[in-house]
């Protein structure tokens, strides 16, 4: 080879596998949002939510474009930013492939998708701490004036290779939705997934509400961080299309591993 002519990096060996049944969810497009934007949430959320067994490689941009009824340059943009975040890796006359190491703590992004909510929350291994009906009481009452319970789900989330925590979640669910909830379920998926597609809630809209709070003794714990250091917390008021509250859920983010982006489109 002649000096200083450039060498090709490796490319990795993955086989040569046909085309998977990956199936990411089906997707309602709301015309307000960048459809790229849309369509790369859901497929971030179908990646890192994939089972350990499942195939690394997708299905073309052609099928994917189908699937989701956007055109191949619409596909094109949105697996372009999966690329960047570093979920997939694209070759020539190959495919595109899932990475095995994707990184999984990248920024939680506000860009009033239910979508983005559910890929934000994808991805990290889950501990069910547990669940119990609860009364309403204190922040709650507000959200739920129509029923004296509510089932209170905990979960604690941990960074799928290093096994350290992240967040921890607790969920108040309406009891007549629990009774439809999986355990299993919750171990794999965010609760606003398994509401909207498991238990086939017409989710309306969510509200979001993030504050910078100090870890209590519990929180401190969990995550492994000293009392009283920063955290981020989330609130999310889930409502279905009566307008009545589903699920609120309150997440405690570790402060060093997560920041929070909001995009304004201005069309």
């Amino acid at each position: 080879m002649p000096r200083g002519a450039a060498t090709a990096a490796p490319t990795p060996s993955y086989g040569e596998p046909p085309v998977t049944a990956f199936a990411p969810d089906s997707l309602v497009l709301n015309r307000k949002l960048p459809l790229w934007y849309q369509v790369s949430q859901s497929l971030r959320a179908s990646i890192l939510g994939r089972t350990a067994d499942a195939s690394l490689r997708l299905p073309t941009e052609e099928q994917l474009a189908e699937h989701y009824g956007v055109s191949v340059l619409t596909m094109r943009q949105a697996l372009k930013e999966l690329e960047t975040e570093g979920l997939i890796s694209r070759h020539r006359r190959r495919g595109t492939f899932i990475e095995p190491a994707a990184l999984r703590g990248a920024p939680v992004q506000l860009l009033g998708s239910v979508d983005a909510i559910v890929a934000q929350q994808s991805g990290d291994r889950t501990t069910i701490l547990g669940h119990e009906r609860t009364a309403v009481s204190g922040e709650l009452l507000e959200h739920f004036p129509d029923t004296a319970e509510v089932v209170t789900y905990r979960r604690l989330r941990h960074d799928s290779e290093s096994g350290e925590p992240t967040n921890w979640a607790e969920n108040a669910v309406r009891p007549e939705l629990a009774d439809a909830i999986d355990l299993a379920d919750l171990e794999r998926w965010p609760m606003t997934k398994v509401l909207r597609d498991i238990v086939k809630v017409d989710i309306s809209r969510i509200t979001d509400t993030v504050e910078a709070r100090l870890a209590d003794p519990l929180t401190a714990e969990l995550l492994r961080v000293p009392l009283l250091s920063p955290i981020l917390h989330y609130t999310g008021v889930t409502y279905d299309g009566a307008g009545r509250v589903v699920d609120v859920a309150r997440i405690r983010y570790r402060g060093d591993r997560f920041s929070f982006t909001v995009t304004v489109d201005a069309h």
